[in-house]
C-alpha cells in the first residue's frame, strides 16, 4: 500500500473575530485584530505597565534548561548594576520565582491600587501564584482562566516605578507564551535559554521563530549548563556537549551571549534565595550572569554599565 510522507500538520478553524484567545493571532493579516488593543482589560495592562521603562520576557523552548534559574540570575544582577526590577512569575502550573528571589512562603497583599508585590532583601519586586497559595495547593487553570491570570497580574499589580520587569514564561510556544506577547504591547525583547543539547537546540529554534512571527526583539541567546569543572580533581566535564547553544544562535541570526557553566552551587543560592553573584563573585557563573546583564543594559538602553 501506498503511503506519503507528513510535511505538515494544520489544526484548522475558522475566524470567530475573537482575537485575544485565537492561536493564530500571529499568523493572521486581518488589520481587525488590533482592535483587542482598544479592549479594556488590555488598556489596563498598558497603562499600569507604563511606569516601567523595559519589559523583558525569558523563554525557553523546552523545560529544564534552567529558564527560572536564568530569570533570577539576570534579576539579580541587574540589581547589583543599579536596576530597579521586577519580576513576575508567569508559570502558573510550576512557579518558582518565590523560592528564587527569597520571599518563598510570604503572601501577596491587596491595596487601594491593586495587588502589592513582595519585595526581597534586595528589593527585587515579585509578583508569583505561589504567593497566594498554600506550600501544597496547585493550580488548574486552563484556557481563559490562564488568560485572565496573567491579565490580573499585569493589569492589577502595583509595581510602581521600575527599570526592568522580568517575565518568566513557562516552557514551550503554548498559550502562555502567545498571552504574553498579545497583552505585553512595547515588549522590550526576549532572552531565549537553552542547553547544549541537540534536543534542546531544535526546540529552541521554534521559540525563536515564534518571536520573530510576533516581532518581538530577541536579545541574545544563553546556553545553561556548560562546562561543569570537577570540585575534586579541577577536570572539565562537557555534561551536554557545550557548543550547541553558539550553534544553533548562529543559525537562527541571533546574539549569543555566552555559555554559563553548570555549577551546583546556582540551585544552592536559588533554593536559599540568596543572590549566586554576590555569595560567589568570584566564580565563572557569576562572571558570565553579570556580563549577559551589562549586555542587556547595553542593548536596550545603549549605555554599558560598569
Amino acid at each position: 500500500m501506498e503511503t506519503k510522507q507528513v510535511v505538515s500538520m494544520q489544526v484548522m478553524m475558522g475566524c470567530t473575530r475573537n482575537c485575544e484567545p485565537c492561536p493564530k493571532y500571529f499568523d493572521c493579516s486581518s488589520k481587525l485584530k488590533y482592535d483587542i488593543y482598544n479592549t479594556p482589560a488590555l488598556r489596563k495592562i498598558e497603562a499600569r505597565l507604563s511606569k516601567i521603562k523595559y519589559k523583558l520576557a525569558i523563554m525557553s523552548g523546552k523545560g529544564g534548561v534552567g529558564k527560572s534559574t536564568s530569570t533570577g540570575m539576570l534579576a539579580y544582577a541587574l540589581n547589583l548594576l543599579g536596576r530597579r526590577v521586577g519580576v513576575l512569575d508567569s508559570d502558573f502550573y510550576g512557579p518558582s520565582q518565590a523560592t528564587i528571589m527569597g520571599v518563598f512562603g510570604q503572601r501577596m497583599e491587596v491595596g487601594p491600587d491593586g495587588l502589592l508585590p513582595l519585595a526581597n532583601a534586595q528589593g527585587i519586586k515579585v509578583a508569583s501564584v505561589a504567593s497566594t497559595l498554600g506550600e501544597t495547593d496547585y493550580v488548574t487553570w486552563m484556557g481563559d482562566q490562564i488568560r485572565w491570570a496573567l491579565y490580573s497580574f499585569l493589569g492589577n499589580t502595583e509595581w510602581g516605578d521600575l527599570d526592568y520587569l522580568l517575565i518568566d514564561l513557562p516552557p514551550g510556544t503554548g498559550e502562555e507564551t502567545l498571552n504574553v506577547m498579545k497583552a505585553i504591547r512595547g515588549l522590550s525583547g526576549g532572552v531565549i535559554v537553552t542547553i547544549p543539547s541537540e534536543v534542546s537546540q531544535v526546540v529552541v529554534g521554534r521559540g525563536i521563530m515564534l518571536c520573530k512571527r510576533a516581532e518581538t526583539r530577541i536579545l541574545g541567546l544563553i546556553e545553561n549548563m556548560g562546562t561543569l569543572t570537577c570540585p575534586k580533581c579541577q577536570s572539565d566535564i562537557d555534561v551536554f556537549m557545550v557548543g550547541g547553544g553558539k550553534r544553533v544562535a548562529e543559525k537562527m541570526g541571533v546574539h549569543f551571549f555566552g555559555t554559563v557553566p553548570l555549577d551546583k552551587r546556582v540551585s544552592e543560592a536559588c533554593d536559599e534565595g540568596i543572590p549566586y553573584m554576590v555569595k560567589f563573585p568570584d566564580t565563572d557563573a557569576s562572571r558570565r550572569f553579570m556580563e549577559i546583564a551589562r549586555e542587556v543594559i547595553e542593548q536596550v538602553e545603549g549605555v554599558r554599565a560598569g
